[in-house]
């Protein structure tokens, strides 16, 4: 029988709608997103014995539960700039105040900075094996076009304690689906059913406009236009996160993004270092 938490966090049914435009849109294979989450079922199934997908998903929500604010970082251009000033005139000590959330490769930076990075949310595509080991807690997506991905990552999530595996289509027993498409957005379909009326949300770094940064993949190493494919997930991502905006009470706020939606509060460096 599934347990308490793993039903709130399984958002499959609702969300099932939005994932069957998704493939249409951009032709995905549905067997494919089958095999990758088989896939990542098997080597969860691999780890000791006293692994328990409800343990690892009741200690994330403890995570949660311990601060006040989230800063949720994306890998958009603005990204470098702010967690830069904010990192000079605060000091690292400041990031501690913080549950400190990445979108897949903005982890690299954290890493960098030395800045603790309590989640990594990530299909594997923008992060080292340094990255992983570096969290405390990993969200590990399969999709159909990680595969390989998951196979260069299989012994690290193995031997990672703190893994949660998510899938695009029908959770199985060790695997959940949140809801969700692109890295950034699955982090507030992820967060949903744990945030409490205090959690406040900062975005940095989660910009929505035609231009990719350089921690998006790790291939790339300058903030460079997004190619047509990219724009459109980047549509869909804030679509999605307008959309879970009115199923979320809590205040969610950009800091040192472009204006992309009225539906939205910005803050500048400064406001939000005030706030």
């Amino acid at each position: 029988m599934d347990s308490k938490l793993k039903d709130q966090l399984n958002f499959y049914t609702e969300f099932k709608h939005w994932y069957i435009q998704i493939r249409k849109d951009f032709n995905f294979d549905l067997q494919k997103d089958y095999e990758a989450r088989d896939y990542l079922s098997l080597v969860l199934f691999n780890k000791h014995e006293n692994w328990q997908l409800e343990n690892v998903l009741n200690s994330f929500k403890e995570r949660i539960l311990s601060k006040q604010a989230l800063l949720v970082y994306g890998c958009g251009p603005s990204l470098e700039k702010t967690v830069d000033v904010i990192w000079r005139q605060k000091g690292i000590s400041f990031f501690k105040n913080f549950i400190n959330l990445t979108a897949d490769g903005a982890s690299v930076l954290l890493r960098e900075k030395g800045i603790n990075v309590d989640a990594i949310f990530t299909d594997l595509d923008g992060i080292t094996k340094n990255e992983f080991k570096y969290a405390s807690f990993n969200i590990v997506h399969a999709h159909g076009d990680n595969i390989e991905r998951l196979k260069f990552f299989e012994s690290e999530i193995i031997s990672f304690e703190n893994v949660i595996g998510t899938t695009q289509v029908e959770p199985v027993t060790n695997i959940i689906n949140t809801g969700g498409f692109t890295d950034g957005d699955r982090i507030f379909f992820f967060l949903r059913p744990l945030l409490l009326s205090f959690h406040n949300l900062f975005l940095i770094g989660m910009d929505f406009g035609s231009i990719i940064g350089k921690y998006s993949k790790l291939e790339v190493n300058r903030n460079q236009d997004a190619n047509t494919i990219k724009k459109k997930k980047l549509l869909y991502a804030m679509k999605l996160i307008k959309w879970l905006k009115k199923k979320i009470k809590n205040k969610i706020y950009f800091v040192n993004s472009e204006c992309i939606s009225k539906d939205f509060e910005n803050l500048s460096i400064e406001e939000f270092l005030n706030f």
